[in-house]
């Protein structure tokens, strides 16, 4: 799977586990996940490419055990390095 097609399934999942997904011009300054007024956010810089905002989306993904339980490509699964619970 190319990068945007990635960056794309991880957009898609952080929405799946309740994250509003921005994408806002940071000046290459910072991104990832955050959580504001228990409000989980996923703030994608528009300035980095495409590889930079896909590993800004996972690791806000990675530290989120909710994201792990949804169902995901296994690709996805791949990068976020998350093992499903039995």
């Amino acid at each position: 799977m190319h990068t945007v097609e990635m960056l794309g399934q991880a957009i898609d999942l952080a929405r799946r586990a309740g994250y509003e997904v921005r994408e806002e011009w940071l000046n290459g300054a910072g991104g990832g996940g955050c959580e504001f007024r228990g409000q989980k956010l996923l703030l994608l810089d528009l300035m980095l490419g495409p590889a930079e905002q896909l590993d800004q989306a996972i690791d806000a993904l990675r530290h989120d055990p909710e994201a792990a339980q949804l169902p995901m490509p296994h690709q996805l699964r791949d990068l976020l390095q998350v093992r499903r619970s039995a």
